[in-house]
Formats: C-alpha cells, sequence, structure tokens
C-alpha cells in the first residue's frame, strides 16, 4: 500500500518530501526486514534513478542511497546479494556518470563517491559477472561502460576528492578500485582480446588506469613513517604489488596485438618500473625486452622503443623518479635477456649500456639540480646535453642547451651564455626551411623558417659577447650576419646598425684593456666526492681580478669537508681510494694558439686576447735537481719539469671550465732554460719599450723597476751565474753537444744591450727632476755593463729603419708586434721562486724572469751621452766592427735557413728554425736570435754584399715579432708593465660576475682615448745641451731604410 501510495504521486511534484519519507522509511525497523526490502527496494531504486538522471535534489537521493547501503551492508538484516544485484543493476551506471558529470569543488562529490565504492565494495565476483550480462548483446554498451568507468577510475586517482591525510578512506577506496579494475580486466580477457572484438582503446585505457592507480601518491609506502607502513601493509598489503603483476600478465595475454602498443606504451611501463619496489621491478622490467623483440620481429630493429624510453627516462627521473638500485636492475636484467637472443645480442647490449649512460647522467644532474652550487649544476647539464649530442636526440639536447644557457645568464656569463646559443644557432641554416616545432622552444623566438630563427639567435649571441668582452667573437659572426643581410635578405638598414657595432667592437679591441683572468688546475681526489668529479682533472677559468687565494676559498666553501692538497705531484691511491674528500689546485699558464691569419707581426693589443682566449692547452711548471747540489751555482743542475694540460675544449666555451683530457711532461736542461729565461727578458724589455714609444703618457714606475733590476751591479747575478754554468771549458767538455746553445745564449746576452739602451733613452726623457739621480745611477751601471758585454759576447745593433718608429708611428695604445709561438719554445721563469708544493712567486730581482718583448733598434739621447763620454769610441767601433764580422762569419757557416734538430733527450721538445724575414740587402748583416728561430736581416752597410734591394711598400716599417708563452706560472711578467682597468662595481650577487656594459666605474682613471693619428714629436731634451745631429744617409740608403716590410 505505501508502494502504491509513493507510485500514485505525481513525478515532478513534492518531490524532495517524498525523498524524504523514503529516506524515514529506510530508518524504521520495516526496511530491516528482508520481505518489506524485496517491495520497497524496486520502487526506491526506480525513484532514485529519475531524479538522479534529472540532476534534481541531488542532497536527498545522495542521502537516501547512502542509507540503504548502510543497511544492506549489516549482516542482522537478513540476506542481501539480491538486492545489492537490483543496486548495481539499476543505480550503479546511473551513479557513475553523476560522478562524471560532477565537478571536484561540487559539496555531493564525496558522498556520490562515497556512495560509488560502497556498490562496488558490497558487489561480489557474480555480481561483476551478472552486470555484464544485463548489457546484452551491445556489445558497444559493454565497451562504453568499461569505457566510462576506467575513465572515470583514473580521474578519481589522479584528483583524489578526499584530502590526502584521510588515509583509512583513501585506502578503502583504493581496496576497491583494485578489486573492480581486476574484475573488468577479466572481462576485457574474455570478451576483447580476440582478433575479431580486439578494443584497442579500451586495452590502452585499462593499461593507462592500472599504471595510474599504481603510482598514485597514497600508494607510495616509503613516504610514510615505518609505524604507518606497517600498519597498512598489515590491513591492506603492498597493492602496487599486486596490480603490478596483474599489468605484467594483461601485457603478455596481449600475443600478437602487442606491436599495437609500441611505443605509445613504453612511458607507462617504464612509470610503473621506477616505482621503488624491488619485486615490481624484477617483475615488470623484463616487459622492455619484451617490447624490444616484438618491434625487432616486425620492423628488424627497435628504433621507436630507443627513442620513446630515451625521452620518457629523462622526463622521469628529472621528475624524481629512479634512483642506483634501479639503474643495477635494468642493466642486469635486460642484459640477461639480450644474451640469449640470437638476434638481439649486441644490439640489445649496446642499448642497455646507453640507457644505463643515461641514467648515470640523469641521476647526477637530479642529484643537483636544486643545488646552490650552480657550478654542479653546469657540469651536470653539459655532462647530459653532451650525452644527447652524441645519440643525435636533437629535441633533447636543445632541451639541455637552454637551461644551461638560463644558469650563465643567472650568474653573469654572458661569454658561456653566448656560447652555449651558438650551438643551438650552428643545428639551424640559412634557409626559408619551415622551422620544426623542437627548434624553437623559447617564446620569445617568432620565427617561421630556419634563417629567421637563426638570425635572432645570432642577434642575441652577439648581444651576449659584446656584454662579455669577447669582440672578436661578436665580429667573427656579425660578418656572417652582414653577410646575409647584404646579400640575401637585402636588408640595408640592418646591415648598417651591424656594421656600426662591428666599428664599435674594433675600436673596443684596440682601445679598451680588458682584465686578464688566470687559469687554475683543480684535481678532485677521494671516494666522498661526486661521480662526475671523482679523480678527474679540471682547467678553471677564473673571474676577473680573482687571485689563486680567493679562487681556492670559493671552490672549498662548495666542499666543506674537502682537504686541500699541499703538492702539485699526482696523488697516490691511497688518496685515491680513500673515503674522504682531496682537492689539488694550482695555477697554470694557458699556451698561445695564434689563429693562421696572424702570420705576420700583429698589435700587441690585437694578440693580448688570444693569450688568455681560445686556449686548450695548459702547462705547469717547477723546479727539479740533479745531480749534486752546488751551493756556488744553483743554475747549473736546476731542470725544469714541464707538464702540460689539454683540455676537451677550448677556453673559454659553453663552460668556464672543462676536463683534462691528457697529460704529459716534458724536462728542460739547465742551458736551454737559462736560454728560455733570457729570451723571456729581452721580450719584456722591448715590448714595454714599444708600449712607452706608443703611448707616452704610460707611468714610468714599471720601466724604472724593469730596467733598474736589469743593469743594477747589486742584482747581476744572472750573467754571472750563467757565466759560471755554462761558459766553462769545463762544461764544453761534459757536454759537447751544447756549443750551439751556449752560442744562442751568449747571443741573446749580447742582444740585450741595444734592448736596455731604448729604454733607458726613454726613461731619460720621461724622467723626473726628483728622480734624475736615480736614472743618472742607472745610466752608470748601464755603461758598465755594456762595456762589459760588448767585450765579451760582441756588439748588436738594430737595424735603422726600428729608429723612424719613435717618430712616424700613430700614438695608440699599449703596441707590442707578435709572432706565432710556433717559431721558438717555451721557457721557465725565475726558476728559483717555483716551488713544487706552492704556487710560483713574482719575479725577483734578476731581470730574467719576465715576460716576451720585440728586439728592436732604438737609437737614444741616453746612447749619444755614453758614446760621447767615451774617449776610445772609435777604436771600440773599428774592433767592434772586426768582432761583429768574424762572428757573422760564423753564423753564416753554422746557421742555414733550414731546420736544426737539437740534441737532447726525446722528452725535451725544442727545435731550433731559422727562416728569413726578407730578401738579403747589401752591406753589413744583423743577427736577430729570438728563443729558437733565427732571422737575418742585412742593413745597407755591409760590403759583402751589393745587390738592391727588391720593390717594397713605401710606407711599411720593419717590424719584428716574437712571443713566449712561459712565464711563471699563471703569472705574466706583462702585469708588472700593464696598466690594468679600474676594478669595477659588484653588479650581481651570483656566482660570477663581468664588468657590466654600462657600469660606472670607480678607482683610477680609465686611460683616455688615444688622439689621432699623428706622428710622435720626440719630447724635449732635458739637459741643456743639444744632442749631435744624425749622421747624413745617403739616397741610396734612405731608399732602401724606407722601403723595409713590415
Amino acid at each position: 500500500m505505501f508502494t502504491d501510495f509513493i507510485l500514485n504521486v505525481p513525478m515532478g511534484l513534492l518531490t524532495i518530501q517524498k525523498l524524504y519519507c523514503l529516506i524515514e522509511i529506510v530508518h524504521s525497523d520495516l526496511f530491516t526486514q528482508h520481505d518489506c526490502r524485496e517491495i520497497l527496494l524496486p520502487m526506491m531504486t526506480d525513484q532514485l534513478k529519475y531524479h538522479l538522471e534529472r540532476q534534481e535534489d541531488l542532497e536527498a537521493c545522495c542521502q537516501l542511497l547512502s542509507n540503504i547501503l548502510e543497511v544492506l551492508y549489516r549482516k542482522d538484516v537478513g540476506p542481501t546479494q539480491r538486492h545489492v544485484q537490483i543496486i548495481m543493476e539499476k543505480l550503479l551506471r546511473t551513479v557513475n556518470r553523476t560522478v562524471i558529470s560532477m565537478g571536484r569543488d561540487s559539496e555531493l562529490i564525496g558522498n556520490f563517491v562515497a556512495c560509488m565504492t560502497a556498490i562496488l565494495r558490497q558487489m561480489e565476483d557474480y555480481h561483476y559477472a551478472h552486470l555484464i550480462k544485463t548489457f546484452g548483446k551491445m556489445r558497444t554498451d559493454v565497451v562504453d561502460f568499461l569505457m566510462e568507468t576506467f575513465i572515470m577510475f583514473k580521474n578519481l586517482i589522479g584528483k583524489n576528492v578526499y584530502p590526502f591525510d584521510w588515509v583509512i578512506m583513501n585506502m578503502m577506496q583504493n581496496k576497491v578500485f583494485l578489486r573492480a579494475i581486476n574484475q573488468y580486466a577479466d572481462m576485457l580477457n574474455k570478451k576483447f582480446l580476440d582478433q575479431a572484438n580486439f578494443e584497442l582503446q579500451l586495452w590502452n585505457n585499462y593499461f593507462h588506469l592500472a599504471v595510474a592507480f599504481l603510482t598514485q601518491e597514497s600508494l607510495q609506502l616509503e613516504n610514510f613513517s615505518s609505524a604507518k607502513r606497517a600498519k597498512i601493509l598489515n590491513k591492506y598489503g603492498d597493492m602496487r604489488r599486486q596490480i603490478g603483476f596483474e599489468i605484467r600478465d594483461m601485457w603478455y595475454n596481449l600475443g600478437q596485438h602487442k606491436i599495437k602498443f609500441i611505443p605509445e606504451m613504453v612511458g607507462p611501463i617504464l612509470e610503473m618500473t621506477l616505482i621503488p619496489e624491488t619485486e615490481l621491478r624484477k617483475a615488470t622490467i623484463p616487459i622492455f625486452f619484451d617490447m624490444m623483440q616484438c618491434e625487432f620481429h616486425s620492423t628488424r630493429s627497435f628504433q621507436m622503443f630507443e627513442n620513446e624510453i630515451i625521452t620518457k627516462l629523462d622526463h622521469e627521473v628529472e621528475g624524481g623518479r629512479g634512483d642506483e638500485q634501479y639503474k643495477v636492475l635494468f642493466d642486469k636484467i635486460l642484459l640477461e635477456h639480450c644474451r640469449k637472443h640470437k638476434y638481439l645480442a649486441k644490439t640489445g647490449e649496446t642499448f642497455v649500456k646507453l640507457v644505463v649512460r643515461l641514467m648515470e647522467r640523469l641521476l647526477d644532474y637530479r642529484t643537483i639540480m636544486h643545488d646552490e652550487n650552480k657550478e654542479n649544476r653546469m657540469s651536470c647539464t653539459v655532462n647530459v646535453l653532451n650525452f644527447y649530442k652524441e645519440i643525435e636526440r636533437e629535441e633533447m639536447y636543445i632541451r639541455y642547451l637552454y637551461k644551461l644557457c638560463d644558469l650563465h645568464k643567472e650568474c653573469d656569463n654572458y661569454t658561456e651564455a653566448a656560447y652555449t646559443l651558438l650551438l643551438h644557432a650552428k643545428l639551424l641554416k640559412w634557409s626559408e626551411d619551415v622551422c620544426a616545432a623542437h627548434l624553437t622552444q623559447r617564446d620569445g623566438y617568432q620565427a617561421t623558417t630556419q634563417g629567421q630563427l637563426k638570425e635572432q639567435l645570432y642577434q642575441e649571441i652577439i648581444h651576449y659577447f659584446d656584454k662579455g668582452k669577447m669582440w672578436e667573437e661578436a665580429i667573427a659572426l656579425g660578418k656572417e650576419l652582414a653577410e646575409q643581410y647584404e646579400n640575401e635578405m637585402f636588408d640595408y638598414e640592418q646591415l648598417s646598425e651591424l656594421l656600426k657595432k662591428q666599428a664599435q667592437f674594433y675600436e673596443n679591441i684596440v682601445k679598451v684593456i680588458r682584465p686578464k683572468p688566470d687559469y687554475f688546475a683543480v684535481g678532485y681526489y677521494g671516494q666522498g666526492l661526486p661521480t662526475f668529479l671523482r679523480g678527474k682533472v679540471f682547467i678553471y677559468r677564473g673571474k676577473e681580478y680573482e687571485r689563486r687565494e680567493d679562487f681556492e676559498a670559493r671552490l672549498l666553501t662548495q666542499f666543506p669537508n674537502a682537504e686541500k692538497m699541499k703538492t702539485t705531484s699526482p696523488p697516490g691511491d691511497d688518496i685515491k681510494n680513500s673515503p674522504g674528500q682531496y682537492i689539488q689546485c694550482f695555477t697554470v699558464k694557458p699556451k698561445l694558439d695564434l689563429p693562421p691569419k696572424f702570420h705576420r707581426p700583429v698589435s700587441e693589443q690585437i694578440v693580448s686576447f688570444y693569450r688568455v682566449n681560445e686556449v686548450q692547452r695548459f702547462e705547469y711548471s717547477r723546479p727539479i735537481r740533479k745531480g749534486e747540489k752546488n751551493p756556488d751555482n744553483e743554475f747549473a743542475n736546476m731542470w725544469i719539469e714541464r707538464t702540460i694540460y689539454t683540455t676537451a675544449y677550448k677556453l673559454p666555451g659553453i663552460l668556464r671550465w672543462f676536463e683534462v683530457k691528457s697529460v704529459f711532461m716534458v724536462e728542460i736542461s739547465p742551458l736551454e732554460n737559462a736560454i728560455e729565461t733570457m729570451q723571456l727578458t729581452n721580450d719584456k724589455i722591448n715590448s714595454m719599450v714599444q708600449q712607452h714609444l706608443d703611448d707616452p703618457s704610460l707611468p714610468i714606475n714599471p720601466l724604472s723597476m724593469l730596467l733598474n733590476g736589469i743593469v743594477d751591479p747589486a742584482v747581476m747575478g744572472g750573467f754571472a751565474n750563467y757565466e759560471k754554468a755554462f761558459f766553462t771549458e769545463r762544461y764544453l767538455q761534459e757536454h759537447p753537444e751544447a756549443h750551439e746553445k751556449i752560442e744562442k745564449l751568449k747571443d741573446l746576452i749580447a742582444w740585450q744591450i741595444p734592448f736596455l739602451a731604448e729604454g733607458i733613452r726613454i726613461h731619460g726623457d720621461k724622467v723626473t727632476e726628483a728622480l734624475r739621480p736615480f736614472h743618472e745611477r742607472m745610466e752608470a751601471c748601464f755603461k758598465q755593463l755594456k762595456e762589459k758585454v760588448e767585450k765579451q759576447y760582441g756588439v748588436r745593433i738594430m737595424p735603422s729603419s726600428l729608429d723612424d718608429r719613435r717618430g712616424s708611428r700613430p700614438r695608440s695604445m699599449v703596441r707590442s708586434f707578435t709572432m706565432p709561438s710556433s717559431s721558438r719554445p717555451l721557457s721557465v721563469a725565475s726558476v728559483s721562486s717555483l716551488s713544487s708544493d706552492s704556487t710560483p712567486s713574482r719575479p725577483g730581482s734578476d731581470g730574467f724572469a719576465l715576460e716576451p718583448l720585440l728586439p728592436k733598434k732604438m737609437h737614444s739621447r741616453s746612447q749619444d751621452k755614453l758614446d760621447k763620454d767615451d774617449p776610445d769610441k772609435e777604436k771600440k767601433d773599428k774592433k767592434k766592427e772586426k768582432r761583429n764580422s768574424k762572428y757573422q762569419e760564423i753564423v753564416d757557416k753554422e746557421f742555414k735557413p733550414t731546420d736544426i734538430p737539437l740534441q737532447q733527450s726525446e722528452a725535451v721538445i725544442l727545435s731550433e728554425t731559422i727562416s728569413p724575414l726578407r730578401p738579403q740587402r747589401p752591406k753589413s748583416q744583423v743577427i736577430n736570435v729570438i728563443g729558437s728561430e733565427r732571422r737575418f736581416s742585412v742593413s745597407p752597410l755591409s760590403p759583402s754584399s751589393q745587390q738592391t734591394p727588391p720593390p717594397v711598400t713605401p710606407r711599411a716599417k720593419l717590424s719584428f715579432g716574437l712571443q713566449s708563452s712561459l712565464e711563471l706560472n699563471g703569472m705574466t711578467g706583462v702585469e708588472v708593465a700593464d696598466i690594468p682597468p679600474p676594478l669595477p662595481l659588484k653588479g650581481s650577487m651570483a656566482d660570477y660576475g663581468n664588468l657590466m656594459e654600462n657600469q660606472d666605474l670607480t678607482g683610477s682613471p680609465t686611460p683616455p682615448p688615444p688622439p689621432p693619428h699623428q706622428r710622435h714629436l720626440p719630447p724635449p731634451l732635458p739637459s741643456k745641451t743639444p744632442p749631435p745631429p744624425p749622421p747624413k744617409t745617403t739616397r741610396k740608403q734612405t731608399s732602401v731604410d724606407s722601403g723595409i716590410v713590415q
């Protein structure tokens, strides 16, 4: 009667009252009786179905359904299986669709999910079988129902409607869902696996649902406390293992359909295998081999699988999944399977090793991804992008390029950021080809073609090179871009702007003094260090004005537990295998490698860039003693052990440091070291002389210290030491092969006199009255030195044409001239100040530990004065001419323009090359011996030849050039003479700082720009007596002197 009453209430009227009436009936004892439920429940389910489908009074409907399910769950209400079946048949799908249609912000979503969970919880196995039968022969209805259910479950798992800390509720829901998923999996196997009825999308949805269930946050037991984890395992077990085994079985059930899921299912399966549960990993990792095998049988390769797993592995590991144990298991399990396969043994093993290498790099990268130490982040980023470059995964390679570029910009490393972007630009062509999506990974680039993107990248790279003061690199790119603007795009407006920038870059090169960074070798030893550093040596490029002590302090702050090694010798196995951390750091000297275009003398301001940039080889030298120690003269047995380090790439580059890839060592004999040291001294004098000729505004103090350190008798031990050590009959008898080298050393000593004479002349012109006594004493010392050297080693006269440079050279910034380093050996400077366990100190006052310079004739007023004071000048001149002529005959006989190998041990790399700088001219010969290169030039006074000189360019002037890259380790003698730019204000709190483009500078004022080109006028004489007029030159001599090609 009550049922008839409810049914007679018109639909749409008194709905809420009707529903609450039914709720009261459910609460009464009437509903607890089985027979009454048989009559009431069908009517109630019909009412609920009607109103739920129309979204009417959902709160009351939910409350009624919840109360019904609560009663049916009780054990004291009689049999309920039939009643659960009625609810399943009429309401399960309706409730599912209601949940799907409701938003996550609905207040009732949690209640309806609880109702759905309660229905599924009370369903037995036969209920699921009966559910499928209710769809009849309509196969599409079953497919739709399973699709809806899989999508709903996946959404509820991904966006749980209950708070994370509702552990019991979430675990109960997961338990019910797991059972339902397994029941639906049986339906898939029974109805949708055969060839005729296979449903690809349905199976695909199942796998994605199962993996989502397995990887959900609430099931990751390792994230819980040990007590909570134990309770969950005791009550619910590890549901990840259960569903994982089910996924494995379902995959193998696919049979011939497996190929349809490759490569789409690689990512989900990988995500499942990365779950940190050992048994689960062992059970599911073999699925990868099955995928490889399946694709190989289909296409004779597994390229799709390989590409997909590499891409997905990158995202998964970066997202926090995976560990060292997974890498080991992956390697072991897959290698075992591959080696058993007839055709996959070799290619499969190669693939496994490749993935393992990738995992090593990705795990290192993830470990330091959020580290405050940006250097480690950069290193790991480069490791990963180099790997992707190696395997030609362009998309991933570009992705990590921009990660690295962002890190550099955070640290104001604009040079390194430019080099990083340049790697992307090199992948593009100057073409109208459509730009692939992976090539434009940044929203800032608005380009549709590769040419447009490359242009935008070049503009940005040039900007970064400008900020990093790498104007040479900016010019090179600008030329390439200008070619496109002029001949391809015909964009003359952009071309005009670009050429203006290039003009400014050229001006900056010759006018702006750039600070020279030091380079440091750093070795990391001990098992306590990260794998990407352990047991490796790196060459670091220091920051501007950064000393070794500051660099070490910065380095050790990154490794507070590390111990600094006290020696520079390679460590033993005890340190390498120890559990601690050991860091070795010392300064190294970059070896100059000039580009081929600089095959002629070049301005020092231009060459100085290449002394500390585009360098790949570095050297460290330390003294060693052989034989008995001689307390009177340490030079006789002072050998130099020189270690050459070669990095993987040139510096600077995409990093401020690179790993050392090769190391070799040579030994320099005491005599060879003396030759190199003397050459450096001569180079230093000549370089500073030319600097003062080019820019008279330079301060005189560095020149004063340099000259006084050489000519003062108190510090003239260098000559005497060499004479005692090498110029004795005993030494010649013991070393008969050293005759040529001894003559070379004597020649270098003799050549020092004209260099010193010009330096003293300039010093006399610029010295103040307060320092006049100092200068006069220095002149007196030089006079004694000159007499001694010319008497013992002969007279050297510079070509007269070099005098013209004093009056005709345009005034500019520092312009000493340099020839390629390949032309002469390296040297070790001031070996007495070096030690094997410390960074070498600055050179002493012996005057020999100095930088390279250029031989050049400088006729000075000081020299005139010295010559004038000499009463026996004419006699000396005749003797000098005779001695020079005799010496020249010896040289002409012994040295020809061919390579003459030195007689020495294999470890010493020295060569002696003589190459004429120009065709010989008549009259006397002047020999310029520089390092291992001998150049011959003939002045017009020699009677030995009456040839007419070849035609030459009238404005060209003679310039001798050379260089030496052997100085103190990491300390250049030029530093004494160079006037450093003012220190920059700190522009950033980042790890690295470069001088900012528009930054105000404090400290010493910026050097003024050079005046317009004009001939130098000699400064006024300090004395009242005018110098004697220069000798008149014949027309023939004038024409020869003015026609020397530079």
